[in-house]
Protein backbone atom coordinates (compact mmCIF):
# COMPACT_ATOMS: atom_id res chain seq x y z
CA UNK A 1 0.00 0.00 0.00
CA UNK A 2 1.37 3.50 -1.12
CA UNK A 3 1.42 6.53 2.41
CA UNK A 4 1.71 9.36 0.79
CA UNK A 5 4.43 11.79 1.55
CA UNK A 6 2.10 14.54 2.84
CA UNK A 7 0.68 11.70 5.17
CA UNK A 8 4.55 10.44 6.46
CA UNK A 9 5.62 14.10 7.05
CA UNK A 10 2.51 15.13 8.75
CA UNK A 11 2.75 12.58 11.28
CA UNK A 12 6.54 12.96 11.73
CA UNK A 13 6.23 17.10 12.41
CA UNK A 14 3.05 16.04 15.54
CA UNK A 15 5.33 13.93 16.77
CA UNK A 16 8.15 16.87 16.72
CA UNK A 17 5.44 19.26 18.62
CA UNK A 18 3.79 16.89 21.00
CA UNK A 19 5.22 18.45 24.20
CA UNK A 20 3.61 20.71 26.53
CA UNK A 21 4.41 24.65 26.59
CA UNK A 22 3.13 27.85 26.85
CA UNK A 23 0.02 28.85 24.30
CA UNK A 24 1.77 31.52 21.84
CA UNK A 25 4.68 28.72 20.88
CA UNK A 26 1.76 26.46 20.44
CA UNK A 27 0.17 28.07 17.60
CA UNK A 28 3.06 29.33 16.09
CA UNK A 29 4.50 25.82 15.82
CA UNK A 30 0.67 25.03 14.40
CA UNK A 31 1.00 28.22 11.74
CA UNK A 32 4.06 26.60 10.76
CA UNK A 33 3.24 23.27 10.82
CA UNK A 34 0.28 24.47 7.98
CA UNK A 35 2.96 26.26 5.97
CA UNK A 36 5.04 23.00 6.07
CA UNK A 37 1.66 20.69 5.06
CA UNK A 38 0.76 23.69 2.09
CA UNK A 39 4.55 23.01 0.73
CA UNK A 40 4.76 19.02 1.05
CA UNK A 41 1.36 19.16 -0.79
CA UNK A 42 2.24 21.57 -3.50
CA UNK A 43 5.75 19.60 -3.91
CA UNK A 44 3.53 16.22 -4.32
CA UNK A 45 1.66 17.55 -7.00
CA UNK A 46 4.65 18.36 -9.04
CA UNK A 47 6.00 15.11 -8.46
CA UNK A 48 2.60 13.45 -9.81
CA UNK A 49 3.01 15.43 -12.82
CA UNK A 50 6.43 14.84 -13.67
CA UNK A 51 5.51 11.39 -13.67
CA UNK A 52 2.66 12.20 -15.92
CA UNK A 53 4.88 13.55 -18.05
CA UNK A 54 7.42 11.07 -18.23
CA UNK A 55 4.45 8.46 -19.06
CA UNK A 56 3.54 10.59 -21.99
CA UNK A 57 7.51 11.11 -23.01
CA UNK A 58 7.25 6.78 -23.19
CA UNK A 59 4.48 6.92 -25.28
CA UNK A 60 6.34 9.56 -27.39
CA UNK A 61 9.02 7.78 -27.38
CA UNK A 62 7.29 4.42 -28.87
CA UNK A 63 5.41 6.25 -31.61
CA UNK A 64 8.94 7.67 -33.12
CA UNK A 65 10.28 4.01 -32.49
CA UNK A 66 7.17 2.62 -34.64
CA UNK A 67 7.60 5.74 -37.39
CA UNK A 68 11.33 5.03 -37.53
CA UNK A 69 10.05 0.85 -38.34
CA UNK A 70 7.67 2.08 -40.94
CA UNK A 71 9.43 4.37 -43.02
CA UNK A 72 12.53 1.92 -43.02
CA UNK A 73 9.85 -0.60 -44.90
CA UNK A 74 8.96 2.37 -46.66
CA UNK A 75 12.04 3.07 -48.11
CA UNK A 76 12.79 -0.81 -48.24
CA UNK A 77 9.82 -1.11 -50.93
CA UNK A 78 10.90 1.92 -52.68
CA UNK A 79 13.87 0.52 -53.67
CA UNK A 80 12.59 -2.68 -54.82
CA UNK A 81 10.70 -0.66 -57.31
CA UNK A 82 13.14 1.80 -58.13
CA UNK A 83 15.52 -1.63 -59.05
CA UNK A 84 12.92 -2.51 -61.21
CA UNK A 85 11.97 0.49 -63.02
CA UNK A 86 16.16 0.55 -63.65
CA UNK A 87 15.72 -3.22 -65.12
CA UNK A 88 13.37 -1.75 -67.56
CA UNK A 89 14.45 0.58 -70.52
CA UNK A 90 11.77 3.61 -70.34
CA UNK A 91 10.27 3.82 -73.87
CA UNK A 92 10.98 7.17 -75.39
CA UNK A 93 8.49 8.98 -78.20
CA UNK A 94 9.86 8.59 -81.23
CA UNK A 95 11.91 11.67 -82.25
CA UNK A 96 9.90 14.19 -85.14
CA UNK A 97 11.77 14.16 -88.63
CA UNK A 98 14.36 17.04 -88.91
CA UNK A 99 15.62 18.31 -92.58
CA UNK A 100 19.01 16.97 -93.62
CA UNK A 101 21.06 20.26 -93.73
CA UNK A 102 22.56 18.25 -96.55
CA UNK A 103 19.75 18.20 -98.57
CA UNK A 104 17.97 21.31 -100.69
CA UNK A 105 14.51 21.63 -99.65
CA UNK A 106 12.10 23.03 -102.22
CA UNK A 107 10.79 26.53 -100.40
CA UNK A 108 8.76 28.33 -102.66
CA UNK A 109 8.95 32.57 -102.27
CA UNK A 110 6.72 34.11 -104.82
CA UNK A 111 4.95 37.19 -103.39
CA UNK A 112 7.43 37.09 -100.21
CA UNK A 113 8.98 40.11 -99.05
CA UNK A 114 12.65 40.25 -99.25
CA UNK A 115 16.04 42.18 -99.11
CA UNK A 116 18.92 41.96 -101.54
CA UNK A 117 18.66 41.88 -105.31
CA UNK A 118 16.29 39.55 -106.43
CA UNK A 119 18.53 37.68 -108.67
CA UNK A 120 21.44 37.29 -105.73
CA UNK A 121 22.53 33.50 -106.01
CA UNK A 122 22.07 33.03 -102.30
CA UNK A 123 18.67 33.18 -101.02
CA UNK A 124 18.22 32.78 -97.30
CA UNK A 125 14.71 32.25 -96.36
CA UNK A 126 13.95 33.47 -92.28
CA UNK A 127 11.12 31.39 -91.30
CA UNK A 128 10.03 33.79 -88.23
CA UNK A 129 6.97 34.94 -86.25
CA UNK A 130 6.70 38.11 -83.79
CA UNK A 131 6.21 36.52 -80.69
CA UNK A 132 9.49 34.73 -80.88
CA UNK A 133 12.26 36.37 -78.82
CA UNK A 134 14.53 34.27 -81.16
CA UNK A 135 13.61 35.38 -83.86
CA UNK A 136 14.45 38.61 -82.46
CA UNK A 137 17.87 38.04 -81.25
CA UNK A 138 18.96 36.90 -84.97
CA UNK A 139 18.45 39.88 -86.45
CA UNK A 140 21.56 41.49 -85.88
CA UNK A 141 23.67 38.30 -87.43
CA UNK A 142 20.71 38.79 -90.28
CA UNK A 143 22.45 43.16 -90.62
CA UNK A 144 25.62 41.71 -90.34
CA UNK A 145 25.27 39.12 -93.13
CA UNK A 146 23.84 41.79 -95.85
CA UNK A 147 27.10 43.43 -95.46
CA UNK A 148 29.47 40.57 -95.80
CA UNK A 149 27.73 39.19 -98.56
CA UNK A 150 26.44 42.15 -100.36
CA UNK A 151 24.84 41.39 -103.51
CA UNK A 152 25.31 37.42 -103.64
CA UNK A 153 22.80 37.27 -100.69
CA UNK A 154 18.79 38.02 -100.52
CA UNK A 155 17.18 37.40 -97.06
CA UNK A 156 13.25 36.48 -97.43
CA UNK A 157 10.52 36.57 -95.10
CA UNK A 158 8.10 34.06 -94.85
CA UNK A 159 5.73 33.71 -91.73
CA UNK A 160 5.41 30.54 -89.33
CA UNK A 161 3.20 31.06 -86.49
CA UNK A 162 3.78 29.40 -83.53
CA UNK A 163 1.86 31.27 -80.94
CA UNK A 164 -1.01 32.35 -82.64
CA UNK A 165 -2.63 34.31 -79.81
CA UNK A 166 0.01 36.73 -80.10
CA UNK A 167 1.48 36.64 -83.56
CA UNK A 168 -1.42 36.36 -85.78
CA UNK A 169 -2.05 40.05 -85.73
CA UNK A 170 1.57 41.92 -86.21
CA UNK A 171 2.17 39.23 -89.00
CA UNK A 172 -1.30 40.51 -90.81
CA UNK A 173 0.03 43.99 -90.22
CA UNK A 174 3.17 43.39 -91.93
CA UNK A 175 1.34 41.47 -94.52
CA UNK A 176 -0.51 44.57 -95.09
CA UNK A 177 2.20 46.86 -95.36
CA UNK A 178 3.97 44.70 -97.53
CA UNK A 179 0.87 45.32 -100.14
CA UNK A 180 1.94 49.06 -99.64
CA UNK A 181 5.57 48.50 -100.67
CA UNK A 182 6.41 49.27 -96.95
CA UNK A 183 6.72 45.12 -95.76
CA UNK A 184 10.79 46.13 -93.86
CA UNK A 185 9.38 49.49 -92.09
CA UNK A 186 6.80 48.18 -90.69
CA UNK A 187 8.55 45.02 -89.33
CA UNK A 188 11.32 46.75 -88.36
CA UNK A 189 8.46 48.80 -86.33
CA UNK A 190 6.83 46.08 -84.95
CA UNK A 191 9.37 44.44 -83.05
CA UNK A 192 10.59 48.09 -82.02
CA UNK A 193 7.24 49.54 -80.66
CA UNK A 194 5.22 46.29 -80.46
CA UNK A 195 7.60 43.14 -78.93
CA UNK A 196 10.25 45.75 -77.71
CA UNK A 197 7.11 47.56 -75.63
CA UNK A 198 5.80 44.87 -73.56
CA UNK A 199 4.85 42.53 -76.66
CA UNK A 200 1.86 45.20 -77.24
CA UNK A 201 0.55 43.55 -80.65
CA UNK A 202 -2.96 44.90 -79.93
CA UNK A 203 -4.59 46.56 -83.31
CA UNK A 204 -5.25 49.83 -82.02
CA UNK A 205 -0.97 49.79 -81.55
CA UNK A 206 -0.68 48.13 -84.92
CA UNK A 207 -2.93 50.86 -86.77
CA UNK A 208 -0.58 53.08 -84.56
CA UNK A 209 2.35 52.38 -86.69
CA UNK A 210 0.61 51.76 -89.85
CA UNK A 211 -0.75 55.85 -89.91
CA UNK A 212 2.68 56.32 -89.16
CA UNK A 213 4.12 54.75 -91.86
CA UNK A 214 1.23 56.84 -93.66
CA UNK A 215 -0.10 53.80 -94.86
CA UNK A 216 -3.75 53.92 -96.67
CA UNK A 217 -5.76 52.70 -93.10
CA UNK A 218 -8.97 51.64 -95.06
CA UNK A 219 -6.42 49.60 -97.36
CA UNK A 220 -4.66 48.28 -94.55
CA UNK A 221 -7.81 47.26 -92.44
CA UNK A 222 -9.02 45.62 -95.65
CA UNK A 223 -5.91 43.64 -96.51
CA UNK A 224 -5.16 41.94 -92.46
CA UNK A 225 -8.52 40.80 -92.93
CA UNK A 226 -8.74 39.89 -96.43
CA UNK A 227 -6.30 38.49 -98.57
CA UNK A 228 -3.26 38.11 -95.63
CA UNK A 229 -5.15 36.20 -93.72
CA UNK A 230 -4.52 33.64 -96.78
CA UNK A 231 -1.39 34.65 -97.49
CA UNK A 232 -0.19 34.09 -94.06
CA UNK A 233 -1.81 30.57 -94.11
CA UNK A 234 0.30 29.42 -96.99
CA UNK A 235 3.75 30.18 -95.77
CA UNK A 236 3.21 28.22 -92.43
CA UNK A 237 1.87 25.06 -94.53
CA UNK A 238 4.93 26.06 -97.16
CA UNK A 239 7.08 25.86 -94.31
CA UNK A 240 6.00 22.82 -92.45
CA UNK A 241 5.68 20.83 -95.24
CA UNK A 242 9.61 20.44 -95.30
CA UNK A 243 9.97 20.06 -91.86
CA UNK A 244 9.41 23.36 -89.69
CA UNK A 245 8.16 22.84 -85.94
CA UNK A 246 9.42 26.33 -84.82
CA UNK A 247 11.12 29.76 -84.89
CA UNK A 248 13.40 30.91 -86.02
CA UNK A 249 13.71 28.58 -89.11
CA UNK A 250 16.04 29.04 -92.03
CA UNK A 251 16.58 27.57 -95.63
CA UNK A 252 19.91 29.03 -97.16
CA UNK A 253 19.07 28.08 -100.99
CA UNK A 254 17.00 25.32 -99.49
CA UNK A 255 19.80 23.68 -96.71
CA UNK A 256 17.88 23.52 -93.40
CA UNK A 257 19.79 25.50 -90.34
CA UNK A 258 17.15 26.17 -87.12
CA UNK A 259 17.42 28.61 -84.33
CA UNK A 260 19.43 31.63 -83.59
CA UNK A 261 23.28 30.95 -84.24
CA UNK A 262 26.34 31.97 -84.44
CA UNK A 263 26.75 33.99 -87.97
CA UNK A 264 29.95 31.84 -88.26
CA UNK A 265 27.69 28.94 -88.83
CA UNK A 266 25.52 31.13 -91.20
CA UNK A 267 28.55 31.72 -93.15
CA UNK A 268 29.73 28.20 -93.71
CA UNK A 269 26.50 27.37 -95.18
CA UNK A 270 26.37 30.43 -97.43
CA UNK A 271 29.70 29.96 -98.30
CA UNK A 272 29.01 26.42 -99.56
CA UNK A 273 26.05 27.29 -101.29
CA UNK A 274 28.18 30.34 -102.88
CA UNK A 275 30.95 28.40 -104.62
CA UNK A 276 28.45 26.10 -105.82
CA UNK A 277 26.28 28.31 -107.45
CA UNK A 278 29.29 29.53 -109.32
CA UNK A 279 30.22 26.26 -110.74
CA UNK A 280 26.51 26.17 -112.11
CA UNK A 281 26.58 29.65 -113.24
CA UNK A 282 30.12 29.26 -114.64
CA UNK A 283 28.84 26.44 -116.92
CA UNK A 284 26.48 28.73 -118.54
CA UNK A 285 23.55 25.92 -118.12
CA UNK A 286 21.60 28.52 -115.95
CA UNK A 287 21.13 31.97 -115.87
CA UNK A 288 21.30 34.00 -112.65
CA UNK A 289 18.37 35.43 -112.35
CA UNK A 290 16.45 31.97 -112.73
CA UNK A 291 19.03 30.01 -110.18
CA UNK A 292 16.71 30.20 -107.13
CA UNK A 293 14.07 28.93 -109.47
CA UNK A 294 15.85 25.83 -110.59
CA UNK A 295 16.86 25.00 -106.95
CA UNK A 296 12.59 25.22 -105.87
CA UNK A 297 11.66 22.55 -109.64
CA UNK A 298 14.50 20.22 -108.05
CA UNK A 299 14.90 20.55 -104.26
CA UNK A 300 13.21 17.84 -102.23
CA UNK A 301 9.51 19.28 -101.87
CA UNK A 302 8.52 17.59 -98.53
CA UNK A 303 10.23 15.96 -95.66
CA UNK A 304 9.07 12.80 -96.21
CA UNK A 305 10.43 12.27 -99.40
CA UNK A 306 13.73 12.77 -98.13
CA UNK A 307 13.71 10.15 -95.22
Amino acid sequence: MRVSITTLLTSALLLMFASCGPTTKSAADADRLAGTEKRITELESRIADLERMGGLLTAISSGIELMIDRISSIEERLGAVTSQLAAKPTPRRPMRPRPDPKLSYSVPIDGNPFEGPANAKVTLIKGYEFACPFCRRVMPTMDELRKVYGKDLRIVYKNFIVHPQHATDPALAACAAHKQGKFKKMYDLIWKDGFDANRDFSISNLEKMARTLKLKMKTFRRDMKGDCKQLVRADQLELARVGVTGTPAFYINGRFLSGARPVDQFRTLIDEELAKANIVLKSKKIKQKDYYDHLVKTGVEKLGDSI
